[in-house]
């Protein structure tokens, strides 16, 4: 009978898989804030360039952390030595003797130990930081990394043909980091909105409030990712007409791990090229890419933002959203002290009765005894209409009316709207260049006006009474300034219009280009 050969996980045996899972074990200890803020400690003195510290720097570490920071334990109440064994234990510090520091023999013979963070414990304290301190800020797509993927793919290809290895190893290797980073960032990004859509405290205030960046956000992630996907494609497949065994050559020359064969690096490049490649230009000619993957994300991610923005309006029209409506009605329904209120509650809320037909009553009911039974009493007779349809005889009869289309009517209604629509943005042209001050408006320019008094007026607040409004529209720009004590006359067409309080300036809208209505076919 042979021995069964150990099992390895990603290339530990059990053993050291056992010392890697222990280096998180403060994170559960009893004392595992002190034990954090300990390693914080370290982590100072460690960008000062201090990298071993003895006990005495540990708690004057702790002791500057602890005058800058309240949440951070006093180091005289903690029992330094014990908590730095316990890291040592862990594999998470290194404890070391120094002896230069002793000036006396009797120091010099118990030595003074010195602590570090061990690598692998340093990694696992970096990555407890990370989730403690991950936020939802830089969950955002990157648009500007898809000039930098297309400059490095053709600098990558020049490096390639000119046979020089550094240059390849180093632009493969930032072109890897670089679709990492968008690989990680649409990850996180769209579980965000995954989340977003699927809380049930979803704050209307906060979501209408950052709608339109979220989605210009993703409008212009996806603008940009069409428009660099097809160059994108044909630049990789430059650097591969310049030899890609060449490449992939150059790339495990000039790689510096040693611990790495030559042919774990050749394969380790190689399948970095081919996730390149499946991002960027799959082979195959119906093969989608994950670029156009991460693309149908992005309008599917658009579509999931609407449809909360649908959600969150009808909530704040209703007061309440229908989740909760349906929420409080089954705490109802459980709170039903009987299968009576229970079925009553059914009925007052879903307006389900008996069957119409059902409830037809005899044209004589006074002819037939209410002692017999239905399989004993006379039948009554339904019509066709209620039993098939549930509507009343009489009501809905005939064929619908042909819809009368009027297409003359619509063009000339369509034509009209253009025309004033084209006034109305020569006229708030106007009323930018020249002003309200010392100008009379004509009609046009006072219906712009009104229009835009109107929306900024609109959306203002209870809480924000005094607070600077403002509206855009046909190119230009209102500003609503609140000055006391002042009063504002706009001298117009239909007469003069006062404002108390407010101070009025109408400008061109610099975001946005006043775009003429033109004459097209309905």
């Amino acid at each position: 009978m042979t021995a069964k050969p150990s099992r390895h996980t990603f290339g530990l045996d059990e053993f050291g898989l056992d010392d890697r899972m222990r280096l998180f074990g403060y994170v559960t200890a009893e004392n595992r804030f002190a034990y954090l803020w300990l390693l914080r400690a370290f982590e100072t003195a460690r960008s000062s360039y201090h990298v071993m510290l003895p006990t005495a720097d540990v708690a004057a570490a702790m002791e500057a952390l602890h005058q800058t920071n309240p949440e951070c334990p006093d180091p005289a109440d903690l029992e330094l030595p014990r908590l730095l064994d316990a890291l040592v234990d862990w594999r998470v510090l290194d404890r070391g003797q120094d002896g230069t520091r002793a000036t006396t023999l009797a120091e010099y013979r118990n030595r003074h130990s010195v602590y570090q963070f061990t690598e692998a414990g340093y990694r696992a304290y970096r990555a407890v930081e990370t989730v403690l301190t991950a936020t939802m800020d830089d969950t955002t797509l990157s648009r500007l990394v898809f000039a930098d993927l297309l400059a490095d793919l053709t600098a990558l290809a020049a490096a390639n043909e000119a046979g020089d290895a550094e240059e390849v190893y180093r632009k493969l290797n930032r072109l890897d980091r670089a679709l990492a980073d968008i690989a990680e960032r649409a990850a996180r990004f769209y579980h965000m909105l995954g989340d977003l859509s699927r809380t049930n405290d979803v704050s209307p205030e906060v979501f209408l409030a950052h709608k339109d960046a979220l989605l210009a956000h993703l409008r212009d992630f996806h603008d940009e990712l069409q428009r660099y996907t097809p160059r994108l494609r044909a630049a990789v497949h430059e650097v591969e007409a310049t030899g890609l065994d060449r490449l992939i050559e150059a790339a495990a020359e000039a790689d510096e791990r040693l611990f790495h064969t030559p042919m774990e690096r050749l394969e380790d490049w190689r399948r970095r090229w081919r996730g390149l490649r499946s991002w960027l230009a799959p082979p195959g000619p119906d093969e989608a890419s994950e670029a156009d993957r991460l693309a149908d994300a992005t309008i599917g991610a658009i579509g999931d933002v609407l449809a909360l923005l649908r959600r969150v309006t009808e909530a704040r029209r209703g007061g309440v959203s229908r989740e909760s409506q349906l929420r409080h009605l089954a705490a109802w329904f459980t709170r039903a002290g009987s299968q009576e209120a229970a079925h009553a509650l059914f009925d007052v809320v879903f307006g389900l009765g008996g069957p119409r037909h059902a409830a037809v009553a005899h044209p004589d009911p006074e002819a037939i005894p209410t002692r017999l039974s239905w399989w004993e009493a006379p039948a009554v007779e339904l019509s066709r209409t209620l039993v098939a349809t549930g509507r009343a005889p009489g009501t809905g009869r005939g064929r619908p009316a042909r819809v009368d289309r009027g297409e003359d009517r619509r063009h000339r209604l369509r034509a009209d709207q253009l025309a004033r629509e084209r006034q109305l943005a020569d006229a708030a042209a106007v009323l930018a260049e020249e002003g309200l001050d010392g100008h009379r408006l004509d009609e046009a320019q006072t219906g712009v006006l009104l229009r835009l008094l109107d929306i900024a007026l609109a959306a203002r607040t209870g809480g924000a009474a005094r607070a600077p409004l403002a509206a855009a529209a046909h190119g230009v720009r209102l500003t609503l300034t609140p000055t006391p004590g002042r009063f504002t006359t706009v001298v117009t067409a239909a007469g003069r219009l006062h404002l108390d309080g407010y101070a009025l300036t109408v400008t061109a809208a610099t975001h946005t280009a006043v775009r003429r209505p033109e004459l097209v076919p309905a």
